[in-house]
C-alpha cells in the first residue's frame, strides 16, 4: 500500500473524543507537536479523527508505530481506542476544490490570465502576419525562383500578358483632375483622409488601380461590400480578418464564451466578461492591424536605409578610387609600403622614388582632401533628401471600398469604427487612407471621425460625349476593331451618357460583332427591365418591402422623364413626398436618382445614370405601365383629397356650431358683420371646394385610364 510516512498524524477515535490536553500528554512524550486539530462535525456512520501535527517526522514515526491501538480512557467510565495512521501533507486536489469553491475570484483572474496570454502571444504573431500578407512573405509568385521559372516555361510558350491598366483611363479627360490630385495626397504626409466619390460605374476602382500601380506601393485593401454581406457577426469578423491578414482568429472561443457567461451568472450571478461585443472584436482587429502597418513602414524604412548606406559607401569607394588615381596620374601617390624596404631616416628617401616633390604637392593634396569633403556634404545633402522621399515612400496605403450605407444590410457600427480607425492612421502618420464611395452623403461619418481637419475630396462625374466617344475608339482599337462612327452610332453612344460600367458593356456587344445601335438598345431594354423590378417590385407584395411608395418613385420616373432634372424642395413640398425626404435618400442609395448639391444644401435631381433618361422615357410611353401607375399615384390623391374634404365637414359643422352660439344684434339681419369663425368658415370652404373639384377631375381621370386598359391598349 501507498502509505508513506509523514509527520501529520490522523488519530481516529473508536469510541467517545478524547480531549486536547489527553492526546498532547499521549502524544508529546515522542516529540514536539507542532499543533492539534480537534474533530469536526462529521456525517453520522463515519468516526470522529483529530489530526497530531509534529515538527520532525522520526518523532511521528514512532509514535504511530507505539500508540497504534491501545485504549485511552475518555471520560471516567468510557475507554476509547484510538487508531493511528499517516496523512498526506497536501491533499488531492487541493487547488482544484479551491478554485471550484470560489467562482468570483478564478473567473475573473482566469479571463486576465487568458486576456494576457493573448496579448502577450498571439497580438505580436497576428501583427506579424499582417505585415507578411503586406509585403508578400506567403505568396510564392513574389519569388524569384518561381518567376525565373515562370519567365523560362510558361512565358515562353505564349503565356497572356497582364493588362495595361493605365492605358484604360488615358481617354477620360474629366479623369485628369482626379488622377493629379489624387497623386498629389500621395506625394504628401498623412493629415487627412482621401475621400473619392462618384456614381457607380464611374470608373473610380480602375483609375485608382492606375495611379497605384504607378507608385508601387504596399496596399491594403478592404471591402465594405463583403463585410456588409456576411449573415452573422462571427462571419463578419472571419471575413475582416482574412482581408487584413489576421491570423489566428479564435471565433470558436467567442462562442464558447457565450456559454460560459451564462453559466457564471447561474454561479455568481453575473457574466465571466470572456465574450467580447462586436465592436470590440473589430477595434481589437483592426488595432493589430495598425501595428502590422506600422511594421510594414518600418520594414521599407530599414531597406531604404541599408539601400542608402550601400550607396554612400560605394560612392566613397568611388571617389577615394578617383582621388587615387588623380595621384597616381600626376605623379604625387606614395606607397607607404615601400618605407618597410627603404627603412627610415636618410633610407626612406629610396620609397620617395623619382615622385615630383615641388611646391604644388602641398596644395594639390589640400585641394583634393578639400573636394573630398565637399563631395562627402553633397553626399548626405542628397542622402538626407532621398530619405525624406524613402520614407514618405515607405509608408502603407489603406483602401477602403464600396464605404457607404446600403438598404436592409447596413452594419452602422462597422462603417463607424472604419471611419475612427481610418482617422487614427492618419492622424498618427502611420499611413495614406483612401476611401472610396458611392455617395457624397457617407463622408459624414469620416468627417465626424476627424473634425479638425477637412477631408481630401476627390470627385468622379461622368464624361462628355466626346470623351465617352474616346474611350470607345480607344478601346475597340486596341481590341483590333476600326470603326468610323457615323453621325447616328454618334448619337447613340451619346444616350449612354458618360458611365464607365454602360460604356465597357456596349463595348463588350460591339466586340461581339452586334452594331452599335442594336446594342445601345438593348442596354436601354435591360435597364427598362431591371428598373421596372428594382424600383416598383414584381407584385404587391414585393413592393411593400421598398423603402418607398410606389407613386413615389412613379411621380420621379414621369417627372424626369419630360426634364433633365427637377428641383428638390419643389418635389418634397407637395404630395406624394410632402417633406418625406427618407424615401428620396433611400433612392439615391440604390441609385435610381442623384441628388446634387450647392452650398452644402440639397438642390436638384436628376436621374441616377445618364442612360436612366431614356429608360424612365420608355417606361412612360409604355401606355399599360403607365396606366396601372397613373391610377395608383391618382388614388393616393383621391384619398389624400377625401381625408381633406372630411377634415373640412367636421371643422365646418364645428364652426357652424360655435357661429350659432354667437351673441346677435338687431341689426344683425340688415348689416352682415365679419367674425374670426365666419372667415374661418370661408376659407375652409374654399379649400374643401377645391378638394371636391380635384377628386372629381381625378376620378374622370382614372375611368378614362381604366377604359384604356379594357381595350387592351
Amino acid at each position: 500500500m501507498h502509505r508513506y510516512a509523514s509527520p501529520i498524524i490522523k488519530v481516529i477515535f473508536d469510541g467517545p473524543d478524547v480531549q486536547e490536553q489527553k492526546l498532547y500528554d499521549i502524544f508529546r512524550p515522542y516529540g514536539r507537536i507542532k499543533d492539534i486539530t480537534l474533530p469536526t462535525v462529521v456525517p453520522a456512520g463515519t468516526p470522529r479523527s483529530a489530526t497530531v501535527t509534529f515538527q520532525r517526522l522520526h518523532s511521528a514515526t514512532i509514535a504511530r508505530n507505539v500508540l497504534h491501538g491501545i485504549d485511552v480512557p475518555s471520560q471516567t467510565t468510557n475507554i476509547t481506542r484510538i487508531r493511528t495512521g499517516y496523512q498526506k501533507p497536501i491533499q488531492a486536489h487541493a487547488i482544484r476544490d479551491w478554485m471550484s469553491s470560489h467562482p468570483k475570484i478564478t473567473l475573473p483572474l482566469l479571463v486576465f490570465l487568458l486576456g494576457t496570454l493573448t496579448y502577450t502571444i498571439f497580438d505580436p504573431i497576428r501583427s506579424l502576419m499582417v505585415e507578411g500578407k503586406m509585403l508578400d512573405w506567403f505568396d510564392y509568385q513574389k519569388y524569384t525562383i518561381y518567376q525565373w521559372l515562370r519567365a523560362n516555361t510558361v512565358a515562353r510558350l505564349g503565356g497572356q500578358r497582364a493588362p495595361d491598366i493605365s492605358s484604360q483611363t488615358s481617354a477620360w479627360k474629366e479623369r485628369s483632375d482626379a488622377c493629379d490630385s489624387l497623386k498629389a495626397y500621395l506625394t504628401d504626409k498623412p493629415s487627412t483622409i482621401a475621400f473619392m466619390h462618384g456614381p457607380q460605374g464611374s470608373g473610380k476602382t480602375t483609375m485608382l488601380q492606375a495611379v497605384l500601380s504607378e507608385e508601387g506601393r504596399t496596399v491594403l485593401y478592404i471591402d465594405c461590400r463583403e463585410l456588409q454581406n456576411q449573415a452573422s457577426d462571427s462571419a463578419l469578423v472571419t471575413t475582416l480578418a482574412k482581408q487584413t491578414g489576421y491570423w489566428p482568429v479564435f471565433t470558436l472561443f467567442n462562442s464558447m464564451g457565450n456559454l460560459i457567461d451564462l453559466a457564471s451568472v447561474g454561479l455568481i450571478g453575473q457574466k465571466a466578461g470572456i465574450t467580447s461585443s462586436l465592436v470590440d472584436q473589430l477595434n481589437q482587429i483592426l488595432n493589430v492591424v495598425a501595428k502590422g502597418l506600422k511594421g510594414v513602414s518600418d520594414s521599407h524604412r530599414a531597406n531604404s536605409r541599408r539601400k542608402i548606406d550601400a550607396e554612400r559607401r560605394r560612392e566613397a569607394i568611388l571617389a577615394q578610387e578617383r582621388i587615387l588615381t588623380d595621384k597616381i596620374t600626376e605623379g604625387t601617390w606614395h606607397d607607404g609600403r615601400l618605407d618597410c624596404v627603404a627603412g627610415n631616416g636618410v633610407m626612406s628617401e629610396l620609397g620617395i622614388g623619382d615622385e615630383i616633390m615641388d611646391s604644388s604637392f602641398d596644395g594639390s593634396i589640400a585641394q583634393q582632401d578639400s573636394a573630398l569633403e565637399d563631395a562627402e556634404r553633397q553626399g548626405k545633402r542628397e542622402a538626407e533628401s532621398q530619405a525624406d522621399i524613402d520614407a514618405l515612400k515607405a509608408l502603407p496605403i489603406v483602401v477602403i471600398r464600396n464605404y457607404s450605407s446600403k438598404i436592409g444590410v447596413t452594419r452602422e457600427e462597422l462603417l463607424t469604427i472604419l471611419a475612427n480607425w481610418a482617422a487614427s492612421l492618419v492622424e498618427g502618420q502611420t499611413a495614406h487612407v483612401i476611401v472610396l464611395s458611392d455617395n457624397r452623403e457617407n463622408s459624414r461619418r469620416l468627417a465626424k471621425a476627424l473634425p479638425s481637419k477637412p477631408l481630401y475630396s476627390i470627385g468622379l462625374s461622368d464624361a462628355d460625349p466626346s470623351s465617352s466617344l474616346s474611350f470607345m475608339k480607344q478601346k475597340l482599337s486596341n481590341a483590333g476593331i476600326d470603326i468610323d462612327f457615323t453621325q447616328e452610332q454618334t448619337a447613340s453612344v451619346a444616350r449612354l451618357g458618360g458611365r464607365a460600367s454602360d460604356l465597357e458593356s456596349l463595348i463588350h456587344k460591339v466586340r461581339n460583332g452586334q452594331r452599335i445601335e442594336d446594342s445601345v438598345e438593348d442596354i436601354i431594354n435591360q435597364g427598362v427591365s431591371e428598373l421596372r423590378k428594382n424600383a416598383f417590385g414584381e407584385d404587391a407584395d414585393d413592393a411593400k418591402s421598398l423603402p418607398w411608395a410606389r407613386e413615389q418613385v412613379w411621380f420621379i420616373v414621369s417627372a424626369l422623364a419630360k426634364q433633365s432634372q427637377i428641383a428638390y424642395y419643389e418635389v418634397i413640398s407637395d404630395f406624394p413626398f410632402k417633406g418625406d425626404e427618407t424615401a428620396l435618400r433611400n433612392m439615391e442609395h440604390a441609385e435610381l436618382i442623384t441628388i446634387t448639391t450647392h452650398g452644402g444644401r440639397p438642390s436638384s435631381i436628376k436621374p441616377g445614370k445618364p442612360m436612366f433618361r431614356w429608360v424612365f422615357e420608355r417606361l412612360v410611353k409604355d401606355p399599360v405601365f403607365q396606366a396601372v401607375q397613373e391610377i395608383n399615384l391618382n388614388d393616393k390623391a383621391i384619398a389624400k383629397a377625401e381625408r381633406t374634404v372630411k377634415e373640412c365637414e367636421d371643422e365646418l359643422t364645428t364652426l357652424g356650431n360655435i357661429m350659432a352660439a354667437e351673441p346677435k344684434s338687431w341689426y344683425s339681419w340688415l348689416v352682415s358683420r365679419r367674425t374670426a369663425s365666419r372667415e374661418r368658415a370661408r376659407y375652409v370652404a374654399d379649400k374643401m371646394l377645391k378638394a371636391e373639384k380635384k377628386v372629381e377631375a381625378l376620378e374622370r381621370k382614372n375611368e378614362a385610364l381604366k377604359r384604356a386598359l379594357a381595350n387592351g391598349l
